[in-house]
This record gives C-alpha cells, sequence and structure tokens, in this order.
C-alpha cells in the first residue's frame, strides 16, 4: 500500500508537471498571437506586458521540466525499492517511454534556447526601449527577429509537449 500511495503522488506530480509544459507553451502563443495583430513596430506599454509575460513565466517552465524529469525518474525508482526489479513494460510502453524521453529531452533543449540565449537578448535590447520614444529601426527589426525565433522555438515545444502527453497514454499497457 505505501508503494502504491508514493506512486499515486509522484504520478500526480509528474501528471501536473506535464500539463505546465504544455500550458506555457499554448497560453503564450495565443498572447503572442493576439500580440502580432498589432504588427512588428514597438508598442511599448504593450509590447512590456508581452515581455514581462512571456520572461516571467520561464522559472515555471524550468520548474516543471525539473518537476517532470525528478518524477520520471522517481517512479521507476519507487516501484524498485519495493520490489527489488524494474516494472516489466510492454513494447508498446517501452516506445512510448523512448518517444516521450526523446521528446522531453527536446523541451528542455528549446527552454535552454529560449532562456539561455534569446530572452538575455531581447532583456538588452528592451532595456533600450523607452515609453514615447521611437525605437531605433536596427533595434526594432532585431528585435522583432529575435522575437520571431522565439515563438517559432515555442510553436515546437508545443507540438513536443502534445506528443508528450499523448505518449504519457501508453505507458500503461502492461507486459
Amino acid at each position: 500500500m505505501t508503494e502504491q500511495l508514493i506512486h499515486a503522488g509522484l504520478l500526480a506530480l509528474h501528471n501536473i508537471a506535464l500539463v505546465g509544459c504544455a500550458a506555457a507553451p499554448f497560453y503564450n502563443r495565443a498572447l503572442v498571437v493576439k500580440r502580432g495583430q498589432y504588427g512588428p513596430k514597438l508598442h511599448y506599454e504593450l509590447d512590456k506586458v508581452v515581455e514581462d509575460t512571456l520572461q516571467g513565466n520561464a522559472p515555471y517552465c524550468i520548474a516543471f521540466i525539473i518537476t517532470l524529469f525528478a518524477t520520471g525518474i522517481a517512479l521507476p525508482v519507487n516501484h524498485y525499492a519495493f520490489s527489488g526489479a524494474l516494472r516489466p513494460m510492454h513494447a508498446v510502453a517501452l516506445v512510448a517511454l523512448a518517444v516521450k524521453l526523446v521528446f522531453v529531452f527536446g523541451m528542455a533543449g528549446i527552454m535552454g534556447v529560449i532562456f539561455g540565449r534569446l530572452n538575455p537578448r531581447l532583456r538588452v535590447l528592451w532595456a533600450g526601449f523607452s515609453p514615447g520614444a521611437k525605437p531605433g529601426e536596427s533595434e526594432e527589426e532585431t528585435f522583432f527577429a529575435l522575437r520571431a525565433r522565439r515563438k517559432a522555438l515555442c510553436e515546437v515545444c508545443l507540438k513536443f509537449a502534445v506528443v508528450v502527453l499523448v505518449a504519457s497514454a501508453f505507458l500503461s499497457f502492461q507486459a
């Protein structure tokens, strides 16, 4: 019974993290699409809300992916601790696990690019903008080019998250 309680708690945390990993790019995408209606010209107040929101989500995304990894490792370790062996898995479940892992690592890589390279460059550019002042043309073009790159990567991350969610459904196949 203890193993099952621990398993249920870990699985609940794992599922919350998985949904969080999918929800962040989904809602960020909705915000970016809405912002796109105003074109690639800086609207300081609007763009401040967008940047604050998107960059403010970074700690949540990182926490979700860390939780996903930690609980994903803890689930089989929990079973091993109580039974002395890993749970046998059906071939379908093994393929689903492999797919899930590849796409979770892909999501982590995308997050690394966004949070480690793109967001810092966007913050530096943003610091040069101010309300009521017309931005330099080159800075504005670079800013929106980086945003377009971030948007494209978030689109890929969202698709990866959907694959991870679907693959998770096949992990319950019994050997």
